[in-house]
């Protein structure tokens, strides 16, 4: 199928609620105040609306904290936390912390793998996971540039700059959009779609809802050197039968979409379904820090005791911040001789934190993580064995997430090293990896050490089974060689006079 012809709306008409879903996430996740305050509607110069006193969504979200406008004469005070933030980066570092491990059985194409693997692979996996919890997916693609490397890297495509197009439930075509200009309302875009064995680039000339006409890939900086290597139907062509592009979903079932024609198989954001405690927790911090401000001690004296700023006819200012203010001129009372008047609010912390930790809670809790992940539970040293079990929640969820992460990623490396095959001439033989993925927790060496000592001291584990629990990332002949040489330093290795050979022995181990 080829790219659009234009003249059609843009983006497609049957994805806006995803993608106006997508913008709900992208707020929050981004955790710009006024970015939020834009999205409900409370932002700068908002008034009381009619919206807030109806029923239904839009009354609702109307009357968000988010939503609700300053009181007239009032500046914004609203406060953000940004634990939507916290929880898109807790699920990244908690699947790629530690890169899974590429293996195939070729040994040119892996001595390449391992090459490829250092162009940045981990970076990109990292940024993809983050986009992925706030998005709901994440699109992984093979990009070069004989300028700037020889060879392909992987690059994250955000999903809501795509539109993607499933076949029971698999991903078979995509097209990547962007924005390349917009000036008095005309929008250029690049559109990139990627088909089996082959990826088409266009350039449209639009509107700000329009796609517009299709113009050369010559009338723009970015997209002039395409013009010199695609063929007359705009394509160029990968040489790998499969897609160049993979679909990376969160996790599914999506609730929110799944009888939304083209959107049923896309994944759902960890912030889907969170939003109104997300917003609670926003108000309950601002209530708190409200009360801090409205509890600071202030003396009211008389207005005898203070200098006025300014000249009569100037008019009077309230400073919030100051200590003193001038009480009513008017005669103390009978019988008062204390001039002086504290005013000092109580500051609701007990019940601000309690409301706060428990909406934190309910919003990890929603987003499918413990609380211990996010620091909950203090800073005391615990075995990898007592982190798991605290966090099992968390690593439920990382699991869960790994069964849609590791399919789709081994199909991006095998497009990663079809790319190589077909632009730089390697030598490789394109297939997808096996991936090993690590724990994702250390154990403390201290531990290890400590438990390895007391095998050797009962006589329960060889030497060689105490440096494969030391580095369990060795292959043998590294182990055999450690062993070799913590046997040669004791002593323990020593010809056996008995046998013939240069067979050694140590401690009651044959070498």
């Amino acid at each position: 199928m080829p790219l659009p012809t234009g003249g059609q709306p843009w983006p497609p008409p049957e994805l806006r609620p995803v993608l106006n879903q997508m913008v709900v996430w992208d707020a929050w996740w981004s955790g710009d105040p006024d970015r939020l305050s834009s999205l409900y509607g409370g932002g700068p110069g908002a008034t009381t609306r009619p919206a807030q006193y109806r029923g239904g969504v839009v009354g609702t979200v109307a009357r968000w904290f988010w939503g609700k406008p300053p009181a007239a004469g009032e500046q914004r005070t609203k406060l953000h936390v940004p634990i939507a933030a916290d929880i898109c980066q807790t699920s990244s570092d908690l699947l790629f912390s530690e890169p899974p491990a590429a293996s195939v059985e070729d040994e040119t194409t892996q001595a390449r793998l391992d090459e490829l693997a250092d162009t940045g692979v981990h970076a990109a996996l990292l940024e993809a996971a983050e986009l992925a919890a706030a998005l709901g997916g994440v699109f992984l693609r093979p990009a070069w540039d004989a300028d700037l490397s020889d060879r392909p890297w992987l690059s994250a495509v955000h999903a809501d700059a795509a539109i993607p197009e499933f076949k029971w439930g698999r991903l078979a075509a995509v097209t990547f959009w962007e924005e390349l200009s917009r000036e008095g309302g005309i929008v250029l875009r690049r559109l990139e779609r990627h088909e089996p064995g082959a990826i088409l680039h266009g350039l449209y000339e639009g509107t700000s809802d329009q796609l517009g006409r299709s113009v050369p890939l010559t009338e723009h900086a970015s997209t002039r050197p395409l013009a010199t290597v695609v063929n007359a139907d705009g394509a160029v062509t990968t040489g790998w039968p499969g897609l160049t592009a993979v679909y990376v979903p969160n996790m599914r079932p999506n609730r929110m979409w799944r009888s939304v024609p083209g959107a049923a198989h896309l994944g759902r954001s960890d912030l889907a379904g969170v939003e109104p405690l997300l917003d609670a927790l926003d108000e309950t911090y601002s209530s708190w820090m409200r009360d801090i401000r409205l509890g600071k001690g202030r003396i009211h004296v008389p207005s005898a005791y203070l200098q006025s700023a300014g000249g009569p006819g100037q008019g009077a200012v309230v400073d919030l911040d100051r200590e003193a203010y001038a009480e009513l001129n008017m005669l103390p009372r009978a019988g008062d001789s204390n001039m002086l008047t504290v005013s000092q609010f109580a500051i609701r912390v007990n019940e601000h934190r309690d409301t706060a930790a428990d909406l934190v809670q309910q919003i990890l809790r929603g987003a499918g993580y413990s609380a211990q992940t996010f620091g909950s539970s203090g800073d005391a040293a615990v075995t990898a064995t007592e982190v798991v079990a605290r966090e099992r929640r968390s690593y439920l969820t990382r699991d869960r997430k790994i069964v849609y992460w590791g399919p789709a990623l081994a199909d991006a490396y095998a497009a990663l090293l079809a790319v190589d095959k077909a632009v730089f001439g390697s030598r490789v033989v394109p297939q997808p990896p096996a991936l090993e993925w690590q724990d994702g927790v250390s154990e403390d060496p201290q531990a290890i050490a400590t438990t390895a000592g007391l095998l050797r001291q009962a006589e329960a584990a060889s030497t060689d089974t105490l440096v494969r629990m030391q580095h369990p990332d060795w292959d043998d002949a590294t182990v055999k060689s450690e062993v070799d040489a913590i046997l040669a330093e004791s002593g323990r290795m020593t010809a056996d006079p008995t046998m013939t050979g240069n067979q050694m022995f140590g401690g009651g181990e044959a070498v």
